[in-house]
Protein backbone atom coordinates (compact mmCIF):
# COMPACT_ATOMS: atom_id res chain seq x y z
CA UNK A 1 0.00 0.00 0.00
CA UNK A 2 1.33 3.03 -0.93
CA UNK A 3 2.70 5.38 1.80
CA UNK A 4 1.52 9.11 2.56
CA UNK A 5 4.53 11.17 2.93
CA UNK A 6 4.39 14.22 5.39
CA UNK A 7 6.36 16.57 3.67
CA UNK A 8 4.56 16.28 -0.06
CA UNK A 9 1.37 16.83 1.31
CA UNK A 10 2.05 19.76 3.83
CA UNK A 11 3.45 21.55 0.62
CA UNK A 12 0.20 20.32 -1.56
CA UNK A 13 -1.82 21.80 0.86
CA UNK A 14 -0.25 24.78 0.57
CA UNK A 15 -1.13 24.61 -3.09
CA UNK A 16 -4.58 24.12 -2.40
CA UNK A 17 -5.17 26.78 0.21
CA UNK A 18 -2.53 28.90 -0.19
CA UNK A 19 -3.87 31.78 1.66
CA UNK A 20 -4.77 29.87 4.66
CA UNK A 21 -2.94 28.23 7.37
CA UNK A 22 -3.70 24.52 7.17
CA UNK A 23 -2.06 22.61 9.88
CA UNK A 24 -2.01 18.47 9.58
CA UNK A 25 -1.08 16.73 12.88
CA UNK A 26 -0.95 13.35 13.87
CA UNK A 27 -2.36 10.93 16.79
CA UNK A 28 -5.91 10.03 16.61
CA UNK A 29 -7.51 10.27 19.81
CA UNK A 30 -11.22 8.65 20.62
CA UNK A 31 -14.15 11.29 20.03
CA UNK A 32 -16.93 11.69 22.67
CA UNK A 33 -19.33 8.80 22.59
CA UNK A 34 -22.51 10.53 20.42
CA UNK A 35 -24.88 9.79 17.38
CA UNK A 36 -22.34 9.31 14.36
CA UNK A 37 -24.61 12.18 12.69
CA UNK A 38 -25.97 13.74 14.99
CA UNK A 39 -24.75 17.75 15.38
CA UNK A 40 -21.48 17.32 16.97
CA UNK A 41 -20.88 22.01 16.47
CA UNK A 42 -23.45 24.51 14.94
CA UNK A 43 -21.72 27.05 12.97
CA UNK A 44 -24.28 30.06 12.16
CA UNK A 45 -27.00 27.10 11.64
CA UNK A 46 -24.50 24.91 10.03
CA UNK A 47 -24.10 21.49 11.46
CA UNK A 48 -21.22 19.56 11.75
CA UNK A 49 -21.67 16.09 12.55
CA UNK A 50 -19.23 13.76 14.89
CA UNK A 51 -18.87 11.94 11.71
CA UNK A 52 -17.59 14.82 9.98
CA UNK A 53 -15.27 14.96 13.20
CA UNK A 54 -14.30 10.85 12.76
CA UNK A 55 -13.24 11.50 9.26
CA UNK A 56 -11.48 13.93 9.61
CA UNK A 57 -9.80 13.19 12.72
CA UNK A 58 -8.58 10.07 10.90
CA UNK A 59 -7.56 12.24 7.06
CA UNK A 60 -4.95 13.82 9.64
CA UNK A 61 -3.81 10.95 11.41
CA UNK A 62 -2.73 9.80 8.29
CA UNK A 63 -0.49 12.59 8.49
CA UNK A 64 2.10 11.33 11.19
CA UNK A 65 2.75 15.02 13.09
CA UNK A 66 2.45 15.69 16.77
CA UNK A 67 -0.47 17.47 18.34
CA UNK A 68 -3.97 16.60 18.71
CA UNK A 69 -6.03 15.32 15.83
CA UNK A 70 -9.11 15.29 16.92
CA UNK A 71 -9.10 18.92 18.42
CA UNK A 72 -7.60 20.12 15.02
CA UNK A 73 -10.40 18.47 13.08
CA UNK A 74 -13.07 20.32 15.14
CA UNK A 75 -10.92 23.75 14.40
CA UNK A 76 -10.56 22.95 10.59
CA UNK A 77 -14.17 21.92 10.28
CA UNK A 78 -15.24 25.08 12.08
CA UNK A 79 -13.13 27.02 10.16
CA UNK A 80 -14.31 25.36 6.55
CA UNK A 81 -17.76 26.37 7.12
CA UNK A 82 -16.72 30.23 7.90
CA UNK A 83 -14.86 29.83 4.29
CA UNK A 84 -17.96 28.03 2.57
CA UNK A 85 -20.74 30.74 4.07
CA UNK A 86 -18.17 33.37 2.58
CA UNK A 87 -18.04 31.92 -0.67
CA UNK A 88 -21.54 31.29 -0.74
CA UNK A 89 -22.49 35.10 0.46
CA UNK A 90 -19.91 36.32 -2.45
CA UNK A 91 -21.42 33.93 -5.12
CA UNK A 92 -19.09 31.66 -5.59
CA UNK A 93 -18.73 28.18 -5.61
CA UNK A 94 -16.04 25.71 -7.41
CA UNK A 95 -16.58 23.70 -10.31
CA UNK A 96 -17.21 20.01 -10.10
CA UNK A 97 -13.43 20.51 -12.34
CA UNK A 98 -11.94 22.35 -10.31
CA UNK A 99 -12.30 20.41 -7.26
CA UNK A 100 -11.19 17.25 -9.09
CA UNK A 101 -8.09 19.18 -10.03
CA UNK A 102 -7.68 20.43 -6.90
CA UNK A 103 -7.73 16.91 -5.95
CA UNK A 104 -5.43 15.46 -8.22
CA UNK A 105 -2.80 18.04 -7.39
CA UNK A 106 -2.76 17.61 -4.17
CA UNK A 107 -2.12 13.55 -4.41
CA UNK A 108 0.47 14.79 -7.10
CA UNK A 109 2.20 15.47 -4.11
CA UNK A 110 2.58 12.53 -2.45
CA UNK A 111 3.46 11.34 -5.73
CA UNK A 112 -0.02 9.54 -6.25
CA UNK A 113 -2.97 9.63 -9.03
CA UNK A 114 -5.80 11.38 -7.22
CA UNK A 115 -7.86 7.67 -7.53
CA UNK A 116 -4.21 6.06 -5.85
CA UNK A 117 -4.33 8.78 -2.99
CA UNK A 118 -8.71 8.14 -2.69
CA UNK A 119 -7.71 4.35 -2.30
CA UNK A 120 -5.10 4.89 0.61
CA UNK A 121 -7.78 6.98 2.29
CA UNK A 122 -10.14 4.65 2.40
CA UNK A 123 -7.71 1.86 2.92
CA UNK A 124 -7.50 3.77 6.39
CA UNK A 125 -11.29 4.59 6.81
CA UNK A 126 -11.29 7.80 5.21
CA UNK A 127 -14.00 8.47 2.48
CA UNK A 128 -13.41 10.11 -0.37
CA UNK A 129 -16.23 12.51 -0.02
CA UNK A 130 -13.89 13.42 3.52
CA UNK A 131 -11.18 14.47 0.79
CA UNK A 132 -13.34 16.19 -1.27
CA UNK A 133 -15.23 18.41 0.90
CA UNK A 134 -11.56 19.62 1.98
CA UNK A 135 -10.02 20.39 -1.13
CA UNK A 136 -13.32 22.14 -2.01
CA UNK A 137 -13.35 24.30 1.30
CA UNK A 138 -10.29 24.93 0.27
CA UNK A 139 -10.30 26.13 -3.14
CA UNK A 140 -13.81 28.25 -2.17
CA UNK A 141 -12.05 29.98 0.24
CA UNK A 142 -8.93 30.64 -2.22
CA UNK A 143 -11.53 32.31 -4.79
CA UNK A 144 -13.00 34.45 -2.01
CA UNK A 145 -10.17 35.77 -0.80
CA UNK A 146 -8.72 36.15 -4.94
CA UNK A 147 -11.95 38.34 -5.15
CA UNK A 148 -11.49 40.00 -1.61
CA UNK A 149 -8.13 41.30 -1.52
CA UNK A 150 -6.47 40.92 -4.64
CA UNK A 151 -7.06 43.91 -6.38
CA UNK A 152 -6.50 46.08 -3.14
CA UNK A 153 -2.53 45.00 -2.62
CA UNK A 154 0.51 46.32 -4.30
CA UNK A 155 3.96 46.33 -3.65
CA UNK A 156 6.45 49.56 -3.92
CA UNK A 157 10.48 48.63 -5.12
CA UNK A 158 11.16 50.66 -2.15
CA UNK A 159 9.26 47.88 -0.32
CA UNK A 160 10.83 44.90 -2.63
CA UNK A 161 14.12 46.45 -1.67
CA UNK A 162 13.81 46.01 2.39
CA UNK A 163 12.05 42.82 2.28
CA UNK A 164 15.40 41.76 0.16
CA UNK A 165 17.47 43.15 3.08
CA UNK A 166 15.80 41.00 5.63
CA UNK A 167 15.19 38.21 3.25
CA UNK A 168 14.12 34.94 5.15
CA UNK A 169 14.37 31.74 3.12
CA UNK A 170 10.90 30.45 2.81
CA UNK A 171 8.28 27.64 5.19
CA UNK A 172 9.89 26.97 8.27
CA UNK A 173 8.96 25.10 11.60
CA UNK A 174 8.71 26.98 14.82
CA UNK A 175 9.03 25.53 18.00
CA UNK A 176 7.41 26.32 21.97
CA UNK A 177 9.83 25.34 24.15
CA UNK A 178 10.53 25.06 28.32
CA UNK A 179 14.10 25.36 29.39
CA UNK A 180 15.79 23.92 32.91
CA UNK A 181 19.12 24.56 33.38
CA UNK A 182 20.80 23.30 36.84
CA UNK A 183 24.15 24.31 37.97
CA UNK A 184 26.60 21.26 38.68
CA UNK A 185 28.54 22.53 41.76
CA UNK A 186 31.42 20.53 42.29
CA UNK A 187 30.79 17.44 44.21
CA UNK A 188 26.93 17.26 43.68
CA UNK A 189 27.10 15.83 40.17
CA UNK A 190 25.86 12.54 40.38
CA UNK A 191 22.92 14.17 42.32
CA UNK A 192 22.06 16.63 39.76
CA UNK A 193 23.00 14.31 36.63
CA UNK A 194 20.37 11.81 38.60
CA UNK A 195 17.86 14.39 39.01
CA UNK A 196 17.92 15.29 35.29
CA UNK A 197 17.77 12.01 34.33
CA UNK A 198 14.39 11.60 36.19
CA UNK A 199 13.04 14.92 34.98
CA UNK A 200 13.82 14.11 31.09
CA UNK A 201 11.35 11.23 31.93
CA UNK A 202 8.69 13.87 32.03
CA UNK A 203 5.45 13.86 29.61
CA UNK A 204 3.57 16.77 31.66
CA UNK A 205 4.09 20.15 30.77
CA UNK A 206 3.27 21.61 34.66
CA UNK A 207 5.31 18.74 36.20
CA UNK A 208 8.32 20.15 33.81
CA UNK A 209 7.72 23.81 35.05
CA UNK A 210 7.31 22.92 38.86
CA UNK A 211 11.01 21.69 38.46
CA UNK A 212 12.17 24.57 36.48
CA UNK A 213 10.85 26.95 39.23
CA UNK A 214 13.00 24.80 41.63
CA UNK A 215 15.96 23.95 40.06
CA UNK A 216 16.56 26.54 36.87
CA UNK A 217 18.83 29.03 37.18
CA UNK A 218 17.34 31.37 34.03
CA UNK A 219 15.37 34.08 34.56
CA UNK A 220 12.91 31.71 32.99
CA UNK A 221 12.56 29.89 36.34
CA UNK A 222 9.52 32.48 37.67
CA UNK A 223 7.24 31.32 34.85
CA UNK A 224 8.25 27.66 34.87
CA UNK A 225 11.12 27.61 31.88
CA UNK A 226 8.52 29.03 29.37
CA UNK A 227 10.18 30.15 26.46
CA UNK A 228 7.80 31.91 23.59
CA UNK A 229 7.25 30.66 20.15
CA UNK A 230 10.41 30.95 17.86
CA UNK A 231 11.57 29.25 14.81
CA UNK A 232 13.74 26.31 15.02
CA UNK A 233 16.72 27.84 13.00
CA UNK A 234 17.54 30.51 15.60
CA UNK A 235 18.49 27.24 17.91
CA UNK A 236 21.78 25.75 17.77
CA UNK A 237 22.51 23.75 15.29
CA UNK A 238 22.80 20.76 18.24
CA UNK A 239 19.34 21.44 19.40
CA UNK A 240 17.64 21.69 15.81
CA UNK A 241 17.36 17.66 15.24
CA UNK A 242 16.57 16.83 19.11
CA UNK A 243 13.08 19.30 18.94
CA UNK A 244 12.38 17.88 15.74
CA UNK A 245 12.57 14.34 17.41
CA UNK A 246 10.30 14.83 20.04
CA UNK A 247 6.84 14.95 20.48
CA UNK A 248 4.80 17.42 22.47
CA UNK A 249 5.25 17.01 26.23
CA UNK A 250 8.59 14.95 26.08
CA UNK A 251 11.86 16.30 26.99
CA UNK A 252 15.46 16.19 25.72
CA UNK A 253 17.82 13.43 27.00
CA UNK A 254 20.47 15.82 29.69
CA UNK A 255 22.68 18.06 27.66
CA UNK A 256 25.97 18.47 29.89
CA UNK A 257 27.30 22.00 29.78
CA UNK A 258 29.85 23.66 31.14
CA UNK A 259 29.28 23.78 34.89
CA UNK A 260 25.55 22.71 34.13
CA UNK A 261 22.87 20.13 32.99
CA UNK A 262 20.16 21.64 30.02
CA UNK A 263 17.02 19.76 29.51
CA UNK A 264 14.36 20.98 26.97
CA UNK A 265 10.51 20.29 26.70
CA UNK A 266 8.36 20.91 23.69
CA UNK A 267 5.60 22.15 24.19
CA UNK A 268 4.39 22.95 20.51
CA UNK A 269 5.60 22.70 16.85
CA UNK A 270 4.01 24.05 13.85
CA UNK A 271 5.15 25.29 10.20
CA UNK A 272 5.20 28.49 9.21
CA UNK A 273 4.81 30.41 6.12
CA UNK A 274 8.28 32.44 6.73
CA UNK A 275 11.13 31.76 8.21
CA UNK A 276 13.94 33.71 10.16
CA UNK A 277 16.49 34.98 7.87
CA UNK A 278 19.23 32.32 8.07
CA UNK A 279 22.38 33.85 10.25
CA UNK A 280 25.39 33.88 8.99
CA UNK A 281 27.52 34.59 11.73
CA UNK A 282 27.05 36.00 15.64
CA UNK A 283 29.01 38.29 17.40
CA UNK A 284 28.69 38.55 21.18
CA UNK A 285 31.05 39.32 24.07
CA UNK A 286 30.98 37.25 27.11
CA UNK A 287 32.61 38.88 30.57
CA UNK A 288 33.77 36.83 33.38
CA UNK A 289 33.44 37.38 36.97
CA UNK A 290 34.86 35.89 39.80
CA UNK A 291 32.54 34.43 42.11
CA UNK A 292 29.72 32.26 40.09
CA UNK A 293 26.45 32.54 41.04
CA UNK A 294 26.82 33.49 44.49
CA UNK A 295 24.40 36.66 45.57
CA UNK A 296 27.62 39.04 45.55
CA UNK A 297 28.42 38.12 42.01
CA UNK A 298 24.74 38.02 40.76
CA UNK A 299 24.29 41.62 41.96
CA UNK A 300 27.62 43.18 40.57
CA UNK A 301 26.42 41.56 37.33
CA UNK A 302 22.96 43.44 38.06
CA UNK A 303 24.59 46.32 38.38
CA UNK A 304 26.95 46.17 35.65
CA UNK A 305 23.79 45.55 33.49
CA UNK A 306 22.24 48.80 34.07
CA UNK A 307 25.36 50.64 33.04
CA UNK A 308 25.94 49.12 29.76
CA UNK A 309 24.13 49.67 26.22
CA UNK A 310 26.48 48.08 23.69
CA UNK A 311 29.10 45.53 23.56
CA UNK A 312 32.07 48.57 23.29
CA UNK A 313 31.09 49.48 26.76
CA UNK A 314 32.25 46.11 28.09
CA UNK A 315 36.20 47.47 26.97
CA UNK A 316 35.86 50.19 29.88
CA UNK A 317 34.54 48.00 32.39
CA UNK A 318 37.69 45.38 31.53
CA UNK A 319 40.41 48.10 31.45
CA UNK A 320 43.34 47.19 33.89
CA UNK A 321 42.29 43.81 34.61
CA UNK A 322 43.92 40.83 32.72
CA UNK A 323 43.02 40.29 28.36
CA UNK A 324 41.00 36.92 29.35
CA UNK A 325 38.34 38.38 31.21
CA UNK A 326 36.74 39.88 28.09
CA UNK A 327 36.20 37.46 25.60
CA UNK A 328 35.11 39.25 22.14
CA UNK A 329 34.51 37.51 18.45
CA UNK A 330 32.41 37.13 15.96
CA UNK A 331 31.68 33.47 14.51
CA UNK A 332 29.48 31.03 12.54
CA UNK A 333 26.53 29.91 13.95
CA UNK A 334 28.08 25.97 14.34
CA UNK A 335 31.21 27.22 15.69
CA UNK A 336 30.00 28.77 19.31
CA UNK A 337 29.43 26.54 21.85
CA UNK A 338 26.06 25.27 22.59
CA UNK A 339 24.83 26.82 25.96
CA UNK A 340 26.70 30.27 24.89
CA UNK A 341 24.56 29.79 21.31
CA UNK A 342 21.68 28.89 22.95
CA UNK A 343 21.66 32.24 25.58
CA UNK A 344 22.57 33.91 22.55
CA UNK A 345 19.29 32.69 20.67
CA UNK A 346 17.25 34.70 23.27
CA UNK A 347 18.69 38.07 22.96
CA UNK A 348 18.49 41.21 20.88
CA UNK A 349 21.44 42.93 20.33
CA UNK A 350 22.65 44.89 23.09
CA UNK A 351 20.79 42.23 25.64
CA UNK A 352 22.44 40.24 28.86
CA UNK A 353 22.75 36.90 30.00
CA UNK A 354 24.11 35.86 33.29
CA UNK A 355 22.67 31.77 33.15
CA UNK A 356 26.12 30.70 32.60
CA UNK A 357 29.23 29.39 34.25
CA UNK A 358 32.85 28.51 33.41
CA UNK A 359 35.13 27.23 35.89
CA UNK A 360 33.25 24.79 37.71
CA UNK A 361 31.06 27.23 38.49
CA UNK A 362 33.56 29.56 40.15
CA UNK A 363 32.98 31.90 37.27
CA UNK A 364 30.00 34.31 36.27
CA UNK A 365 29.31 34.46 32.40
CA UNK A 366 28.01 38.14 31.40
CA UNK A 367 27.22 37.27 28.01
CA UNK A 368 26.06 40.63 25.50
CA UNK A 369 25.08 39.88 22.12
CA UNK A 370 26.48 42.68 19.91
CA UNK A 371 24.66 41.90 16.71
CA UNK A 372 24.13 38.96 13.67
CA UNK A 373 24.83 38.91 9.91
CA UNK A 374 22.18 37.29 8.13
CA UNK A 375 23.28 35.35 4.79
CA UNK A 376 22.32 37.21 1.68
CA UNK A 377 21.48 35.36 -1.48
CA UNK A 378 22.44 37.10 -4.48
CA UNK A 379 20.42 34.48 -7.00
CA UNK A 380 16.66 35.82 -5.88
CA UNK A 381 14.42 36.43 -8.97
CA UNK A 382 12.78 39.74 -8.08
CA UNK A 383 9.85 39.51 -9.60
CA UNK A 384 9.09 36.23 -8.26
CA UNK A 385 10.18 37.53 -4.83
CA UNK A 386 7.58 40.60 -5.40
CA UNK A 387 4.82 38.05 -6.55
CA UNK A 388 5.46 36.26 -3.00
CA UNK A 389 5.87 39.55 -0.90
CA UNK A 390 2.19 40.38 -2.76
CA UNK A 391 0.70 36.88 -1.87
CA UNK A 392 2.15 37.32 2.11
CA UNK A 393 0.16 40.30 2.74
CA UNK A 394 -3.11 38.80 1.15
CA UNK A 395 -2.80 36.00 3.22
CA UNK A 396 -2.55 38.31 6.36
CA UNK A 397 -5.65 39.91 5.26
CA UNK A 398 -6.98 36.30 4.32
CA UNK A 399 -6.27 35.42 8.02
CA UNK A 400 -7.49 38.67 9.39
CA UNK A 401 -10.59 38.07 7.26
CA UNK A 402 -11.28 34.55 8.89
CA UNK A 403 -10.30 35.39 12.46
CA UNK A 404 -13.43 38.11 12.07
CA UNK A 405 -15.76 35.76 10.57
CA UNK A 406 -14.82 33.73 13.66
CA UNK A 407 -15.41 36.36 15.85
CA UNK A 408 -18.79 37.23 14.73
CA UNK A 409 -20.06 33.44 14.22
CA UNK A 410 -22.05 31.62 16.13
CA UNK A 411 -20.59 28.78 16.93
CA UNK A 412 -21.90 25.97 19.64
CA UNK A 413 -20.21 22.88 20.80
CA UNK A 414 -22.10 20.32 22.23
Amino acid sequence: MPALSFSPIRRAMARIAPLAVVAMLGLAQPLAAQGQFSPAITVNDLVITGFEIEQRTRMLELLKAPGDPAKLAREQLIDDRLRLQAAKDAGIRPSREEVLDGMEEFAGRANLSRSEFVKVLESNGVAEQTFRDFVNAGMAWRQVVRQRFAGRVGVSEAEVDRALSNRGSGGSIRVLVSELIMPMPPRQESAVRARANRISQLTSTSAFSAEARRYSATATRRNGGRLPWRSLNELPPVLQPLMLKLKPGQVTDPIEIPGAIALFQLRDIEETGYSAPEVAAVEYAAYYMPGGRSDETLAKARVLKGRVDRCDDLYGVAKGQPAEVLERGTKAPGEIPTDIAYELSKLDAGEVSTALTRANGQTLVFLMLCGRTTKVNEDVDREEFTIGLRNQRIAQLADGYLAQLRASARIIER
